[in-house]
């Protein structure tokens, strides 16, 4: 997503994957029925509570002495999908199933007794937003009916990367279509495939984008971890809407490889979680170089240490420039900048970027740039009788516009398609501008004034009432400077307003992300503002 562009979009059809919709109820309506005395069910251990703060070595913990499985969590969570998401408040989140989910689940249980945990992630089911390459027998579909059939001979990188770590691949996750990158009256989390998915904590309302099905499953407890995508707010948008912690990583520290482009100078995969040590152990699992990526940066040192203390002697530079757009989430804003500096840490206020620092136009080229090359590419390596260029998706949404174009069009992919190639002047003009007032005289720059650990902002407003009419409606975000500059996000929740969850934003410089960790963790402890959603709004 990019909130520059502000699009969006989601609704549900049903087509070819109709027939998947259709298998995956199937496949959990059977898996239910053939085990009514599940694990989950008999067990003392009360996992619709346990799993909503446990972190993973809290799960792991429970595994080694014999309290919970990972087959018990993988079936628990198999049955809160067909409550939640396809009965009850219908959340539209959870796209497809991996069907072999269930017996992996069951050979990490024997592994566990036979050789101990495989990894930082044994056991522990993962969704992947719907545009990363799996080959756990499921599409990749980017939402749209043009890849209905896509299905990768190849896995992402990052996707390897967490099956090493022994992580289950659970399903695949509703977004907006094309990562939000075709029309700017789109809305948020809507797709042709698969329809429209809701925010648990008010189902009128918006789960932000486009990691919109990653961040309302990790918010209703449908796994313990998801994977979304950013370009610009994709990850941290969804994540402060909906109560959850979204870490965006520097960008080539998680392999673009196998994911459906944007742009490769801003694109990332990142880890959403209901805590920071969940998210924090999915992104160690997540990163590694690979030199498939186009620009991939290796990390030595990927431990963390988690202290409730650890805000303590930091220096955080509180960022009004990206607030004032609601007077709740300002008084939020207050509330928070107090508490970091009841936890220690050193408070630098009042900051802003220097007069004439901007980038939204020659960004939005950029992108527009990238996508075409970017896409162009990807297309060649899909299957045959699969669109094989951005030409041939605008054609195929042309023809059949009744289903993929009901409620907005496509005039971002036509931008897109006009633009030359990747050594055109405007482009290398517009790239090179818009990192250096990102990076140099942004971001950097007020870190190095100000001798500065941490940037923060608010991330976003409230979630906004669903409208397939009029599309998003945003009052404001944080995303953009470390989206442009390719440096490190976290949000993490703030509190609510009207019931309606929101983040804090902290941002800093290239590989910044342990600090930013270490300040999230100590905010996350010292304040527990998260809560379960309670599905109002029917």
């Amino acid at each position: 997503m990019n909130l520059y562009i502000q699009s969006k979009k989601s609704y549900k059809v049903k087509h070819p994957v109709c027939t998947r919709n259709v298998l995956k109820s199937a496949f959990v309506s059977l898996v239910l029925l053939a085990n009514v005395a599940t694990a989950h069910r008999s067990s003392a251990l009360d996992l619709a509570t346990f799993t909503e703060t446990a972190t993973i070595p809290q799960l792991h913990q429970k595994m080694k002495t014999g309290e919970l499985s990972s087959e018990a969590l993988v079936r628990f969570y198999l049955d809160r999908i067909a409550a939640i998401d396809d009965s009850g408040p219908m959340l539209n989140t959870v796209v497809q199933l991996n069907a072999n989910a269930l017996a992996q689940a069951k050979a990490f249980d024997q592994r566990l007794k036979s050789g101990g945990l495989v990894g930082a992630m044994h056991g522990i089911p993962v969704l992947l937003k719907d545009n990363i390459d799996t080959t756990d027998g499921m599409a990749n579909t980017a939402g749209s009916l043009a890849l209905a059939n896509n299905f990768p001979k190849q896995e992402a990188f990052l996707v390897t990367q967490l099956k090493k770590a022994g992580a289950i691949i659970l399903g695949k996750a509703n977004l907006s279509e094309w990562a939000n990158f075709r029309s700017d009256k789109a809305s948020s989390g809507w797709t042709s495939l698969y329809g429209q998915t809701k925010n648990p904590y008010d189902l009128t309302r918006n789960p932000c984008g486009s990691s919109a099905g990653s961040g309302a499953a990790i918010a209703a407890n449908l796994a313990t971890v998801a994977v979304g995508t950013e370009t610009d707010g994709s990850i941290t948008c969804p994540s402060a809407v909906n109560g959850v912690v979204g870490i965006k990583p520097t960008i080539g520290t998680v392999s673009r490889q196998g994911i459906i482009p944007i742009a490769f100078s801003q694109d990332t995969a990142g880890p959403m979680a209901r805590n920071v040590v969940n998210a924090q152990i999915a992104l160690a699992a997540m990163t590694g170089f690979d030199r498939q990526d186009p620009a991939p940066v290796k990390i030595d040192d990927k431990t963390q240490t988690f202290a409730k203390n650890s805000s303590q002697g930091k220096r955080i530079g509180v960022l009004r420039q990206l607030s004032g757009y609601h007077r709740d989430v300002d008084q939020l804003f207050e509330e928070a900048i107090k508490q970091l500096e009841a936890q220690g840490a050193v408070i630098v206020d009042d900051l802003a970027f220097d007069e004439g620092v901007s980038w939204g136009a020659q960004e939005y080229d950029v992108l527009l740039y990238e996508f075409k090359d970017g896409i162009n590419h990807y297309l060649k390596g899909t299957a045959q009788g699969l669109p094989k260029s951005l030409a041939e998706l605008i054609e195929f949404n042309n023809k059949h516009s009744d289903k993929t174009m009901p409620y907005f069009d496509q005039e971002i992919f036509i931008s897109a398609q006009e633009k030359g190639d990747l050594t055109s002047e405007a482009y290398l003009t517009a790239r090179k501008h818009a990192k250096e007032m990102s990076q140099a005289k942004g971001i950097d720059k007020l870190l190095e004034t100000h001798q500065l650990d941490v940037l923060i902002a608010p991330t976003t407003g409230p979630a906004w009432k669903t409208d397939l009419v009029n599309g998003d409606n945003f009052s404001g975000s944080a995303s953009s400077p470390a989206a442009v500059a390719g440096y490190p996000h976290i949000t993490v929740p703030m509190g609510y307003v009207s019931g309606l969850p929101v983040g804090l934003s902290l941002f800093g410089a290239k590989l910044a992300e342990p600090v930013l960790i270490d300040v999230a963790y100590a905010y996350e402890q010292a304040t527990l503002h998260r809560k379960p959603p309670k599905f109002t709004g029917r």
